[in-house]
This record gives C-alpha cells, structure tokens and sequence, in this order.
C-alpha cells in the first residue's frame, strides 16, 4: 500500500473482531513506531504491548474515551521521557502516527485514543506500572476491524493559506 493511500484511507476503529493479531504484524507496526523522526534523534519513547486481556480492561475502565480497549486484541501505550527531548509531545506523536499507519497498511484498525494531560493520564500509568517521571502519551487499540467507518474531509482549499494567514 502506498503511503499516501494509507494516510487517505485509514480510520479510526472502535469495533474489532476476536481474531489474534500476529507477533510479526505487532513486531512491524513496533518498528513503524521506532522509526518516527524525534528531536536530536533523542527517540524519548518506550511502547508497551498489552495482550492480557486483564490489564486491557482495566484501561477501558480509566480511560475515558477508550472503553473499546477492553475488545481490542492489542493495545500500544506510547510512554514519554521529557527529560530525553525537548519535544516529547511531537515526537511521541510522530511515533503514534507512523504505527497507526503500519497497522493500517498491515490490514489491521486501530483508534489513537489520547491520555497526555488527560484526566485518566495516572490511573492508565498505575495500570501499567508507568514511573512517576514519565508521561502516557496515547494509548492506541489494535486488531482486525469490525466496522469500515467514512468520514469526508474539508476542501483543501478552505484549509490552506498562502503567504499570511486568511479568514476564507
């Protein structure tokens, strides 16, 4: 899949089916992750892999937005060092991106679900045993999609300005 396709076509998913998803298609989508450019290629990012489906609910519980963790087959937290950069957010968020994007050229859906500065932000951490010193940045569900859900986007030409920003 090209990776323009890729960026146009993906979705977030909410749904999935109970069908395990492969250590080589996690493995693929982990490196995506470790590749994401960083500031000073400080690369300030733990992932950890949740499968137990244990632990998966119990992030369902805290997180807000997130109760579909609980039947996503896989969840991806995206830990932050913001002492490693001077940029954790962006680089994080790069991160983030680039395996939602491998999930998706993989077959697989995913669902970014965003946990830094958010009210669930510490108890995901105690969840997850996350130090003190380090931030939740997303926690992002994985697996084979069960819904195909659309949405269309602006015109580019009402989102883009030349030169000076203008009210269009």
């Amino acid at each position: 899949m090209d990776v323009l396709e890729a960026i146009k076509e993906r979705r977030s998913i909410r749904k999935y089916e109970s069908k395990a998803v492969s250590e080589e298609k996690v493995k693929q989508i982990l490196e995506a992750g470790r590749w994401a450019p960083s500031a000073n290629n400080s690369q300030p990012w733990k992932f950890i892999v949740v499968r137990d489906e244990k632990i998966r609910k119990e992030l369902a519980q805290v997180a807000t937005y997130g109760r579909f963790l609980a039947q996503a087959p896989v969840a991806i937290a995206v830990v932050m060092d913001p002492q490693a950069s001077n940029h954790p957010v962006e680089d994080g968020a790069a991160a983030t991106q680039n395996m939602l994007l491998a999930a998706h050229a993989l077959g697989l859906g995913t669902c970014w679900i965003g946990s830094y500065g958010s009210g669930y932000e510490e108890g995901a951490k105690k969840v997850l045993a996350i130090p003190g010193d380090k931030r939740l940045l997303a926690l992002i569900s994985l697996g084979y999609p069960a819904e195909s859900p659309r949405r269309d986007r602006m015109k580019l030409s009402e989102l883009v300005c030349y030169d000076r920003y203008t009210e269009k």
